[in-house]
Protein backbone atom coordinates (compact mmCIF):
# COMPACT_ATOMS: atom_id res chain seq x y z
CA UNK A 1 0.00 0.00 0.00
CA UNK A 2 0.80 3.51 -0.84
CA UNK A 3 1.81 5.13 2.63
CA UNK A 4 3.79 1.69 3.62
CA UNK A 5 6.32 2.51 0.71
CA UNK A 6 6.57 5.90 1.66
CA UNK A 7 7.52 5.03 5.22
CA UNK A 8 9.74 2.13 3.84
CA UNK A 9 11.35 4.52 1.30
CA UNK A 10 12.26 7.06 4.62
CA UNK A 11 13.70 4.32 6.71
CA UNK A 12 15.97 3.02 3.56
CA UNK A 13 17.03 7.20 3.24
CA UNK A 14 18.00 7.08 7.30
CA UNK A 15 19.81 3.73 7.78
CA UNK A 16 22.18 3.89 4.88
CA UNK A 17 22.82 8.07 6.02
CA UNK A 18 23.77 5.77 9.37
CA UNK A 19 21.14 8.24 11.66
CA UNK A 20 21.25 7.25 15.09
CA UNK A 21 17.78 6.84 16.02
CA UNK A 22 14.87 6.35 14.07
CA UNK A 23 11.31 7.02 16.16
CA UNK A 24 8.32 5.01 14.10
CA UNK A 25 5.47 6.40 15.94
CA UNK A 26 2.81 3.56 15.36
CA UNK A 27 0.91 0.75 17.21
CA UNK A 28 0.85 -1.74 14.16
CA UNK A 29 3.63 -3.47 15.28
CA UNK A 30 3.51 -6.01 12.38
CA UNK A 31 3.07 -3.90 9.70
CA UNK A 32 6.35 -1.98 11.08
CA UNK A 33 8.20 -5.32 11.55
CA UNK A 34 7.36 -6.31 7.72
CA UNK A 35 8.59 -2.70 7.26
CA UNK A 36 11.93 -2.70 8.91
CA UNK A 37 12.69 -6.50 7.34
CA UNK A 38 12.34 -4.98 3.98
CA UNK A 39 14.13 -1.74 4.77
CA UNK A 40 17.32 -3.79 6.61
CA UNK A 41 19.48 -4.20 3.28
CA UNK A 42 20.93 -7.46 4.29
CA UNK A 43 21.78 -6.19 8.18
CA UNK A 44 21.31 -8.29 11.21
CA UNK A 45 18.56 -7.35 13.57
CA UNK A 46 18.52 -7.29 17.05
CA UNK A 47 15.11 -6.57 19.32
CA UNK A 48 14.66 -5.66 22.95
CA UNK A 49 10.91 -6.03 23.80
CA UNK A 50 9.06 -5.54 27.28
CA UNK A 51 7.92 -9.05 27.18
CA UNK A 52 11.06 -11.03 26.36
CA UNK A 53 13.57 -8.42 26.79
CA UNK A 54 16.51 -8.94 24.07
CA UNK A 55 15.53 -11.51 21.34
CA UNK A 56 15.59 -12.51 18.03
CA UNK A 57 13.76 -9.69 15.55
CA UNK A 58 12.18 -12.75 13.78
CA UNK A 59 11.31 -15.22 15.71
CA UNK A 60 10.82 -13.06 19.25
CA UNK A 61 12.81 -15.67 20.99
CA UNK A 62 14.64 -14.67 23.66
CA UNK A 63 18.80 -14.59 23.83
CA UNK A 64 19.14 -16.12 27.36
CA UNK A 65 21.37 -13.31 29.30
CA UNK A 66 22.34 -13.25 33.12
CA UNK A 67 20.84 -9.39 32.82
CA UNK A 68 18.04 -7.96 30.53
CA UNK A 69 16.91 -4.18 31.83
CA UNK A 70 17.02 -2.24 29.16
CA UNK A 71 20.00 -0.44 30.08
CA UNK A 72 22.32 -3.17 30.72
CA UNK A 73 21.45 -5.00 27.28
CA UNK A 74 22.41 -1.67 25.31
CA UNK A 75 25.61 -1.48 27.47
CA UNK A 76 26.36 -5.22 26.40
CA UNK A 77 25.64 -4.25 23.05
CA UNK A 78 28.29 -1.33 23.11
CA UNK A 79 30.80 -3.65 24.38
CA UNK A 80 30.57 -6.50 22.51
CA UNK A 81 30.44 -3.90 19.59
CA UNK A 82 27.89 -6.80 18.24
CA UNK A 83 25.87 -4.09 17.43
CA UNK A 84 27.74 -2.40 14.81
CA UNK A 85 26.62 -2.84 11.28
CA UNK A 86 23.58 -4.24 12.70
CA UNK A 87 20.03 -2.67 13.39
CA UNK A 88 18.52 -2.52 16.84
CA UNK A 89 14.78 -2.80 16.90
CA UNK A 90 12.90 -1.18 20.46
CA UNK A 91 9.91 -1.74 21.67
CA UNK A 92 7.97 -0.95 24.86
CA UNK A 93 10.32 1.65 25.61
CA UNK A 94 8.09 4.38 26.41
CA UNK A 95 8.52 3.99 30.50
CA UNK A 96 12.21 3.39 30.17
CA UNK A 97 12.72 6.49 28.12
CA UNK A 98 12.31 8.36 31.42
CA UNK A 99 15.30 6.44 32.86
CA UNK A 100 18.48 8.47 32.65
CA UNK A 101 20.93 5.49 32.71
CA UNK A 102 18.85 4.51 29.34
CA UNK A 103 18.56 7.94 28.18
CA UNK A 104 22.39 8.44 28.47
CA UNK A 105 23.36 5.08 27.08
CA UNK A 106 21.29 5.95 24.40
CA UNK A 107 22.92 9.28 23.60
CA UNK A 108 26.44 7.70 24.11
CA UNK A 109 25.67 5.46 20.84
CA UNK A 110 24.36 8.38 19.21
CA UNK A 111 27.19 10.50 19.62
CA UNK A 112 29.29 7.48 18.65
CA UNK A 113 27.30 7.32 15.29
CA UNK A 114 27.98 10.74 14.81
CA UNK A 115 31.51 10.45 15.38
CA UNK A 116 31.55 7.43 12.76
CA UNK A 117 32.74 4.92 15.68
CA UNK A 118 29.85 2.96 14.68
CA UNK A 119 27.22 1.89 12.25
CA UNK A 120 24.29 1.28 13.08
CA UNK A 121 20.59 2.62 13.53
CA UNK A 122 18.53 2.20 16.80
CA UNK A 123 14.40 2.00 15.89
CA UNK A 124 12.32 2.60 18.47
CA UNK A 125 8.71 1.94 17.59
CA UNK A 126 5.89 3.35 20.00
CA UNK A 127 2.03 4.32 19.66
CA UNK A 128 3.35 6.82 21.81
CA UNK A 129 5.26 9.73 21.40
CA UNK A 130 7.95 10.65 24.22
CA UNK A 131 11.56 11.76 23.22
CA UNK A 132 13.50 12.93 26.15
CA UNK A 133 15.00 16.30 25.73
CA UNK A 134 18.64 15.03 25.69
CA UNK A 135 17.59 12.43 23.04
CA UNK A 136 16.03 15.50 20.36
CA UNK A 137 19.00 16.04 18.40
CA UNK A 138 19.60 12.60 17.28
CA UNK A 139 15.62 11.91 16.96
CA UNK A 140 14.15 11.50 13.34
CA UNK A 141 10.40 10.65 13.74
CA UNK A 142 8.63 8.51 10.93
CA UNK A 143 4.97 8.21 10.46
CA UNK A 144 2.40 5.37 9.12
CA UNK A 145 0.45 8.11 7.37
CA UNK A 146 -3.27 7.65 7.11
CA UNK A 147 -4.81 5.20 4.60
CA UNK A 148 -6.26 7.24 1.68
CA UNK A 149 -10.01 6.41 -0.07
CA UNK A 150 -7.90 4.51 -2.99
CA UNK A 151 -5.66 2.23 -0.35
CA UNK A 152 -9.20 1.76 1.59
CA UNK A 153 -10.88 0.32 -1.47
CA UNK A 154 -8.16 -1.67 -2.05
CA UNK A 155 -8.28 -3.37 1.58
CA UNK A 156 -11.83 -3.97 1.31
CA UNK A 157 -11.36 -5.54 -2.15
CA UNK A 158 -8.89 -8.00 -1.08
CA UNK A 159 -11.10 -8.76 2.02
CA UNK A 160 -13.71 -10.05 -0.60
CA UNK A 161 -11.57 -11.43 -2.66
CA UNK A 162 -10.25 -13.86 0.37
CA UNK A 163 -13.39 -14.36 2.10
CA UNK A 164 -15.07 -15.21 -0.80
CA UNK A 165 -18.04 -12.78 0.09
CA UNK A 166 -20.59 -11.29 -2.65
CA UNK A 167 -19.14 -8.65 -4.36
CA UNK A 168 -20.86 -5.54 -3.36
CA UNK A 169 -21.99 -2.46 -5.53
CA UNK A 170 -19.62 0.16 -6.47
CA UNK A 171 -21.13 3.00 -4.67
CA UNK A 172 -21.15 1.45 -1.17
CA UNK A 173 -17.69 0.46 -2.18
CA UNK A 174 -17.07 4.15 -2.51
CA UNK A 175 -19.12 5.10 0.71
CA UNK A 176 -17.27 2.19 2.88
CA UNK A 177 -13.83 3.59 2.07
CA UNK A 178 -15.16 7.65 2.61
CA UNK A 179 -16.47 5.68 5.88
CA UNK A 180 -13.41 3.57 7.06
CA UNK A 181 -11.16 6.99 6.53
CA UNK A 182 -8.71 7.88 9.73
CA UNK A 183 -8.35 4.20 10.65
CA UNK A 184 -5.58 1.97 10.56
CA UNK A 185 -5.33 -1.25 8.06
CA UNK A 186 -5.57 -3.12 11.08
CA UNK A 187 -8.95 -2.17 12.44
CA UNK A 188 -10.54 -1.64 8.94
CA UNK A 189 -9.69 -5.38 8.75
CA UNK A 190 -10.94 -5.97 12.27
CA UNK A 191 -14.32 -4.43 11.68
CA UNK A 192 -14.91 -5.97 8.22
CA UNK A 193 -14.11 -9.57 9.94
CA UNK A 194 -16.78 -8.61 12.59
CA UNK A 195 -19.44 -7.11 9.75
CA UNK A 196 -19.07 -10.00 7.91
CA UNK A 197 -19.40 -12.43 11.07
CA UNK A 198 -22.58 -10.85 11.69
CA UNK A 199 -24.13 -12.30 8.86
CA UNK A 200 -21.85 -13.46 5.96
CA UNK A 201 -22.02 -10.27 3.92
CA UNK A 202 -21.07 -6.71 3.60
CA UNK A 203 -24.02 -4.40 3.63
CA UNK A 204 -24.89 -0.53 3.98
CA UNK A 205 -26.17 -1.55 7.71
CA UNK A 206 -22.43 -2.35 8.23
CA UNK A 207 -21.86 1.70 8.11
CA UNK A 208 -23.53 2.13 11.42
CA UNK A 209 -20.71 -0.09 13.08
CA UNK A 210 -17.89 1.85 11.24
CA UNK A 211 -18.79 5.04 12.53
CA UNK A 212 -19.60 3.14 16.03
CA UNK A 213 -15.39 2.32 15.60
CA UNK A 214 -14.58 5.33 14.60
CA UNK A 215 -16.41 7.62 17.28
CA UNK A 216 -14.08 4.96 19.42
CA UNK A 217 -10.77 5.73 17.85
CA UNK A 218 -11.51 9.33 17.88
CA UNK A 219 -12.02 8.78 21.77
CA UNK A 220 -9.19 6.91 22.30
CA UNK A 221 -6.79 9.33 20.84
CA UNK A 222 -7.73 11.83 23.61
CA UNK A 223 -7.17 14.93 21.53
CA UNK A 224 -10.45 15.57 19.77
CA UNK A 225 -14.11 14.78 20.40
CA UNK A 226 -16.88 13.68 18.55
CA UNK A 227 -19.72 15.09 18.90
CA UNK A 228 -23.45 13.62 18.16
CA UNK A 229 -25.41 15.80 15.51
CA UNK A 230 -28.56 17.03 17.50
CA UNK A 231 -29.22 20.22 16.19
CA UNK A 232 -29.87 21.89 13.01
CA UNK A 233 -30.45 24.93 11.40
CA UNK A 234 -34.15 24.88 12.60
CA UNK A 235 -33.17 25.05 16.17
CA UNK A 236 -31.05 28.41 16.08
CA UNK A 237 -33.37 31.72 15.93
CA UNK A 238 -31.87 34.54 13.54
CA UNK A 239 -28.50 35.34 12.13
CA UNK A 240 -29.93 34.13 8.87
CA UNK A 241 -27.14 35.56 6.83
CA UNK A 242 -24.92 33.00 8.71
CA UNK A 243 -27.29 30.37 7.52
CA UNK A 244 -27.71 31.57 3.88
CA UNK A 245 -23.61 31.47 3.86
CA UNK A 246 -23.36 28.33 5.20
CA UNK A 247 -26.03 26.32 3.30
CA UNK A 248 -24.13 27.76 0.29
CA UNK A 249 -20.91 26.13 1.68
CA UNK A 250 -23.15 22.92 2.06
CA UNK A 251 -23.60 22.69 -1.42
CA UNK A 252 -19.63 22.58 -2.27
CA UNK A 253 -19.02 20.16 0.53
CA UNK A 254 -21.62 17.79 -0.06
CA UNK A 255 -20.22 17.77 -3.70
CA UNK A 256 -16.71 18.74 -3.58
CA UNK A 257 -15.13 16.40 -6.24
CA UNK A 258 -17.58 17.72 -8.93
CA UNK A 259 -17.09 21.61 -7.60
CA UNK A 260 -13.36 20.74 -7.42
CA UNK A 261 -13.32 20.02 -11.50
CA UNK A 262 -15.71 23.30 -11.57
CA UNK A 263 -12.67 25.27 -10.33
CA UNK A 264 -14.17 26.11 -6.71
CA UNK A 265 -11.78 25.94 -3.91
CA UNK A 266 -11.83 23.82 -1.44
CA UNK A 267 -13.84 25.83 1.63
CA UNK A 268 -11.36 26.42 4.62
CA UNK A 269 -14.05 27.59 7.16
CA UNK A 270 -15.64 30.30 9.31
CA UNK A 271 -14.55 32.36 12.79
CA UNK A 272 -18.03 33.06 14.26
CA UNK A 273 -17.44 36.12 16.63
CA UNK A 274 -19.58 37.72 19.37
CA UNK A 275 -22.09 37.79 22.15
CA UNK A 276 -21.55 35.15 24.56
CA UNK A 277 -24.72 32.88 24.96
CA UNK A 278 -25.87 33.93 21.37
CA UNK A 279 -25.66 30.74 19.20
CA UNK A 280 -22.15 30.60 18.27
CA UNK A 281 -21.53 26.91 19.13
CA UNK A 282 -24.82 25.87 17.97
CA UNK A 283 -23.72 27.10 14.73
CA UNK A 284 -20.73 25.14 14.62
CA UNK A 285 -22.92 21.87 15.34
CA UNK A 286 -26.13 22.70 12.87
CA UNK A 287 -23.23 23.16 10.12
CA UNK A 288 -22.33 19.81 10.66
CA UNK A 289 -25.79 18.80 10.30
CA UNK A 290 -26.34 20.63 7.46
CA UNK A 291 -23.08 19.30 5.79
CA UNK A 292 -23.75 15.64 6.84
CA UNK A 293 -20.51 14.97 7.96
CA UNK A 294 -18.87 14.11 11.80
CA UNK A 295 -18.43 17.01 13.84
CA UNK A 296 -15.16 16.50 15.97
CA UNK A 297 -14.10 19.13 19.00
CA UNK A 298 -10.79 20.33 19.18
CA UNK A 299 -9.98 21.05 22.98
CA UNK A 300 -6.89 23.07 22.99
CA UNK A 301 -6.26 22.61 26.85
CA UNK A 302 -5.58 18.67 26.11
CA UNK A 303 -3.13 19.53 23.36
CA UNK A 304 -0.89 20.71 26.30
CA UNK A 305 1.87 17.40 26.97
CA UNK A 306 4.46 17.73 29.87
CA UNK A 307 7.33 16.63 27.54
CA UNK A 308 8.95 18.39 24.78
CA UNK A 309 7.51 18.58 21.75
CA UNK A 310 4.73 16.70 23.28
CA UNK A 311 2.01 19.85 22.30
CA UNK A 312 2.97 19.80 18.99
CA UNK A 313 2.74 16.35 18.69
CA UNK A 314 -0.61 16.33 19.96
CA UNK A 315 -1.49 19.79 17.43
CA UNK A 316 -0.30 17.66 14.77
CA UNK A 317 -1.82 14.33 15.21
CA UNK A 318 -5.47 16.52 15.94
CA UNK A 319 -4.89 17.86 12.10
CA UNK A 320 -3.89 14.20 11.30
CA UNK A 321 -6.84 13.09 12.19
CA UNK A 322 -9.41 15.68 11.11
CA UNK A 323 -7.90 15.43 7.56
CA UNK A 324 -7.87 11.79 7.41
CA UNK A 325 -11.35 11.28 8.51
CA UNK A 326 -12.26 14.73 6.23
CA UNK A 327 -14.73 15.41 4.82
CA UNK A 328 -15.81 16.67 8.89
CA UNK A 329 -15.96 19.43 10.60
CA UNK A 330 -13.47 20.50 13.08
CA UNK A 331 -14.92 22.99 15.91
CA UNK A 332 -12.53 25.43 17.85
CA UNK A 333 -14.42 26.60 20.58
CA UNK A 334 -13.36 29.98 22.43
CA UNK A 335 -10.59 30.32 19.83
CA UNK A 336 -9.27 33.65 21.87
CA UNK A 337 -8.65 31.21 24.94
CA UNK A 338 -6.86 28.62 23.15
CA UNK A 339 -3.97 30.84 21.88
CA UNK A 340 -4.04 33.31 24.61
CA UNK A 341 -0.85 34.21 25.76
CA UNK A 342 1.13 34.28 22.07
CA UNK A 343 4.48 36.49 22.07
CA UNK A 344 4.90 36.50 25.71
CA UNK A 345 7.63 34.87 27.30
CA UNK A 346 8.16 31.78 29.52
CA UNK A 347 7.86 27.70 28.49
CA UNK A 348 4.10 27.88 28.58
CA UNK A 349 3.99 31.33 26.03
CA UNK A 350 6.02 29.51 23.59
CA UNK A 351 4.37 26.65 23.30
CA UNK A 352 1.35 28.01 22.27
CA UNK A 353 3.00 30.38 19.91
CA UNK A 354 4.59 27.60 18.16
CA UNK A 355 0.89 25.40 18.45
CA UNK A 356 -0.55 28.81 17.58
CA UNK A 357 2.38 28.83 14.04
CA UNK A 358 1.23 25.60 13.31
CA UNK A 359 -2.59 25.91 13.16
CA UNK A 360 -2.21 29.02 11.14
CA UNK A 361 -0.02 27.29 8.60
CA UNK A 362 -2.28 24.47 8.40
CA UNK A 363 -5.55 27.04 8.06
CA UNK A 364 -3.21 29.07 4.75
CA UNK A 365 -2.57 25.62 3.00
CA UNK A 366 -4.60 23.41 4.05
CA UNK A 367 -6.22 21.30 0.69
CA UNK A 368 -8.41 18.86 2.68
CA UNK A 369 -12.35 19.11 2.78
CA UNK A 370 -11.87 19.70 6.86
CA UNK A 371 -13.89 22.94 7.29
CA UNK A 372 -13.22 24.76 10.37
CA UNK A 373 -15.36 26.36 12.63
CA UNK A 374 -14.08 28.44 14.93
CA UNK A 375 -15.83 30.50 17.60
CA UNK A 376 -15.02 33.50 20.23
CA UNK A 377 -16.35 35.43 22.56
CA UNK A 378 -13.73 38.27 22.28
CA UNK A 379 -12.23 39.00 19.44
CA UNK A 380 -10.13 42.05 21.11
CA UNK A 381 -8.04 39.25 22.50
CA UNK A 382 -6.98 37.27 19.01
CA UNK A 383 -3.87 37.95 17.45
CA UNK A 384 -4.46 40.07 14.23
CA UNK A 385 -2.43 37.38 11.98
CA UNK A 386 -5.55 35.20 12.66
CA UNK A 387 -7.91 37.44 11.29
CA UNK A 388 -6.41 38.06 7.72
CA UNK A 389 -7.19 37.09 4.22
CA UNK A 390 -7.09 33.37 3.60
CA UNK A 391 -7.26 31.93 7.01
CA UNK A 392 -10.90 32.11 6.85
CA UNK A 393 -13.12 31.95 4.13
CA UNK A 394 -15.54 34.39 6.18
CA UNK A 395 -15.51 35.91 9.71
CA UNK A 396 -19.13 36.56 10.99
CA UNK A 397 -19.90 39.18 14.03
CA UNK A 398 -23.11 37.90 16.13
CA UNK A 399 -24.62 40.25 18.64
CA UNK A 400 -27.57 39.89 20.73
CA UNK A 401 -30.33 39.28 18.90
CA UNK A 402 -32.98 41.72 17.41
CA UNK A 403 -37.11 41.58 17.73
CA UNK A 404 -37.80 39.53 14.93
CA UNK A 405 -35.05 37.35 16.20
CA UNK A 406 -35.89 37.06 19.81
CA UNK A 407 -39.45 35.99 18.92
CA UNK A 408 -38.30 32.78 17.02
CA UNK A 409 -35.75 32.10 19.90
CA UNK A 410 -38.87 32.11 22.19
CA UNK A 411 -40.87 30.42 19.47
CA UNK A 412 -38.34 27.59 19.58
CA UNK A 413 -38.03 27.09 23.07
CA UNK A 414 -41.07 27.27 23.68
CA UNK A 415 -42.48 24.59 21.42
CA UNK A 416 -39.59 21.97 21.89
CA UNK A 417 -40.99 21.90 25.45
CA UNK A 418 -44.99 23.20 25.34
CA UNK A 419 -45.82 23.10 21.82
CA UNK A 420 -49.37 23.07 22.79
CA UNK A 421 -49.50 26.03 24.92
CA UNK A 422 -47.64 28.28 22.23
CA UNK A 423 -50.53 29.94 20.41
CA UNK A 424 -52.25 31.43 23.52
CA UNK A 425 -48.71 33.20 24.31
CA UNK A 426 -48.36 36.88 23.62
CA UNK A 427 -45.36 36.73 22.24
CA UNK A 428 -45.26 40.33 21.34
CA UNK A 429 -45.36 41.42 24.41
CA UNK A 430 -42.31 39.06 25.44
CA UNK A 431 -40.35 40.77 22.81
CA UNK A 432 -40.96 43.88 24.35
CA UNK A 433 -39.32 42.96 27.72
CA UNK A 434 -36.22 41.25 26.75
CA UNK A 435 -34.50 43.96 25.15
CA UNK A 436 -30.53 43.06 25.62
CA UNK A 437 -31.59 39.67 26.63
CA UNK A 438 -29.17 36.88 24.52
CA UNK A 439 -30.58 33.63 23.06
CA UNK A 440 -29.25 31.58 25.98
CA UNK A 441 -31.25 34.08 28.17
CA UNK A 442 -34.17 33.72 26.88
CA UNK A 443 -34.03 29.91 26.71
CA UNK A 444 -33.25 30.12 30.52
CA UNK A 445 -36.30 32.23 31.08
CA UNK A 446 -38.65 29.71 29.42
CA UNK A 447 -36.83 26.92 31.08
CA UNK A 448 -37.48 28.41 34.64
CA UNK A 449 -41.21 29.36 33.79
CA UNK A 450 -42.33 25.52 32.71
CA UNK A 451 -40.38 24.26 36.17
CA UNK A 452 -42.81 26.93 38.21
CA UNK A 453 -45.82 26.06 36.50
CA UNK A 454 -44.86 21.78 36.86
CA UNK A 455 -44.09 22.41 40.30
CA UNK A 456 -46.97 24.63 41.24
CA UNK A 457 -49.09 22.10 39.89
CA UNK A 458 -50.91 24.21 37.37
CA UNK A 459 -52.40 23.06 33.80
CA UNK A 460 -50.36 25.04 31.20
CA UNK A 461 -47.94 27.75 30.41
CA UNK A 462 -49.08 31.30 30.21
CA UNK A 463 -47.75 34.46 29.36
CA UNK A 464 -47.94 35.91 33.20
CA UNK A 465 -45.74 32.43 34.12
CA UNK A 466 -42.88 33.59 31.42
CA UNK A 467 -42.86 36.97 32.43
CA UNK A 468 -42.59 36.23 36.16
CA UNK A 469 -39.49 34.75 34.79
CA UNK A 470 -38.38 37.65 33.25
CA UNK A 471 -38.80 40.15 36.14
CA UNK A 472 -36.61 37.57 38.28
CA UNK A 473 -33.65 37.99 35.49
CA UNK A 474 -30.90 39.77 34.53
CA UNK A 475 -30.21 40.08 30.73
CA UNK A 476 -26.82 40.01 29.55
CA UNK A 477 -26.65 43.62 28.75
CA UNK A 478 -27.11 44.39 32.28
CA UNK A 479 -24.44 42.42 33.36
CA UNK A 480 -21.79 42.79 30.66
CA UNK A 481 -22.84 46.49 29.78
CA UNK A 482 -19.94 48.02 29.06
CA UNK A 483 -17.62 44.93 27.83
CA UNK A 484 -20.22 44.25 25.02
CA UNK A 485 -20.23 48.11 24.04
CA UNK A 486 -16.59 47.96 23.69
CA UNK A 487 -17.08 44.67 22.00
CA UNK A 488 -20.08 45.74 19.68
CA UNK A 489 -17.85 48.95 18.46
CA UNK A 490 -14.72 46.68 17.61
CA UNK A 491 -16.67 44.73 15.24
CA UNK A 492 -18.36 47.25 13.57
CA UNK A 493 -14.48 49.03 13.09
CA UNK A 494 -13.15 46.01 11.62
CA UNK A 495 -16.10 45.86 8.95
CA UNK A 496 -17.22 42.01 10.05
CA UNK A 497 -20.29 40.90 8.21
CA UNK A 498 -23.22 40.89 10.40
CA UNK A 499 -24.89 37.17 11.08
CA UNK A 500 -27.88 38.57 11.43
CA UNK A 501 -30.10 39.95 8.49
Amino acid sequence: VGKRMKLEQNLIRYIDAVFPILYINSYEEKKVDEIIKKSAGGRDIFEWNGVNGFANFNTKVSYAMNHESLADVLKFLLDSNDIDGSLLVLKDVQLYLEEPKVVSTLKYISEKIGAGDIETSIIIVSAVRKIPKELEPYVVILEVDYLNTEEIREIISEFIEANEVDMIREELLDEMAIAFKGLSQFEIENILALAYADDGELTRKDLALIFEQKQQMIMKSGILEMIPLKESLEDIGGLDNLKKWLTKKAKVLKNIEKAQQFGVDVPKGVLIAGVPGCGKSLNAKAAAKLFEIPLLRLDMGRLMGKYVGESEANMRKAIALAEAIAPCVLWVDELEKAFAGIGGTGGGADITTRLFGNFLTWMQEKKSAAFVVATANDITKLPPELLRKGRFDEIFYVGLPNDKERKKIFEIHISKRRKQDLADINLDLLISKTKGYSGADIEGVVKESIENVYSEGKEKLTTEDIMEAIRNTHSLSEIMKEPLKKMAEEYENRKFKNASE
